[in-house]
């Protein structure tokens, strides 16, 4: 911890000021929850404080205690020296209003497949009560299974995850959300290992990072498992394989959401022939797409 900082901060605005100063100088990199500085150092401060995520304006110029700085100073050293993602540091994420349980047993969740959930995948879903059946593949911390559940009252959500590590964390968001009954894990290499079933929807964040970004990744999403990030030379080896099995495990009408990230162009090589349609969320446009039972097993 910077001695200096110890002694001569010592309200919210001085350690806010700091910390964006430490994390521009240091170039980190973001995109684990915030995507600038100030957000972050806003975040693991009120995190730290104990102060509600959202009100920041009314402590700003309230002082701190000496353990409060000191607890603050250090998340910051271990941010800027270990490049550790803020929420492994804090071991919470945030989605769609919602706090997950993480650890670097999974990747920090972000799939703006959430966004689409909160709006119950409408007009693509027309009647969130009448779906019955959800499967979240690579389930991960369980965020999208949980998201899911909460999306379609009725439904039972299977969450699938080939990583003992990954599961024992969704099994831990599924009991914090008390939706035990209602969604289930299963330890599975994607399908291979599923009982019959046909889902009315199937939405999976798979890993898709083709070879040449994993060698480029920055040290922060280094910390997240290689397991859940890699996804082969052109990033779609783990594609090929779920939309090649997933119609067997698809209702009659049923629909596949599936997120490739940065593979657009990729994906358009590996599989000239699909025409999905493509979901826009507020940052992306051609990151998430959409098929049918009928497009796949055509």
């Amino acid at each position: 911890m910077n001695p200096a900082a110890f002694n001569e901060l010592f309200t919210v605005r001085d350690l806010l000021r700091y910390a964006v100063s430490q994390f521009n100088a240091a170039k980190l990199a973001f995109g684990h929850g915030s995507d600038n500085a100030w957000d972050e150092a806003v975040y693991l401060l009120l995190h730290t404080l104990h102060l509600p995520l959202d009100t920041l304006d009314p402590f700003l110029d309230a002082r701190v205690l000496a353990d409060e700085r000191e607890r603050f100073l250090t998340l910051v050293e271990r941010r800027l020296t270990e490049r550790v993602p803020a929420a492994y540091l804090t071991g919470e994420a945030w989605l769609q209003g919602h706090r997950f349980s993480v650890d670097s047993r999974v990747i920090v969740p972000r799939s703006p497949i959430a966004e689409l959930l909160a709006d119950d995948l409408a007009p693509w879903i027309s009647d969130p009560d009448s779906i019955e059946f959800v499967l979240d593949l690579c389930t991960g911390s369980g965020c999208l299974a949980v998201l899911a559940a909460l999306a379609y009252p009725n439904a039972q959500v299977d969450a699938v995850d080939i990583s003992d590590n990954a599961l024992e964390v969704a099994d831990e968001n599924i009991e914090q959300f008390g939706l035990d009954g209602r969604v289930t894990t299963h330890r599975s290499d994607l399908f291979e290992q599923m009982p019959s079933c046909e889902y009315d929807l199937i939405v999976c964040n798979p890993p898709y990072v083709n070879s040449h970004s994993m060698e480029s990744l920055p040290a922060e999403y280094r910390h997240e498992p290689t397991l859940a990030l890699a996804g082969g030379e052109d990033g779609m080896d783990l594609v090929r394989r779920i939309l090649d099995s997933a119609p067997d495990f698809m209702a009659p009408d049923g629909i596949l959401v599936l997120e490739i990230g940065n593979e657009y162009e990729n994906f358009l090589a590996a599989f000239p022939d699909l025409e999905p349609v493509w979901l826009s969320t507020e940052n992306s446009d051609d990151q998430i797409l959409l098929l049918t039972r009928e497009q796949l097993a055509s």
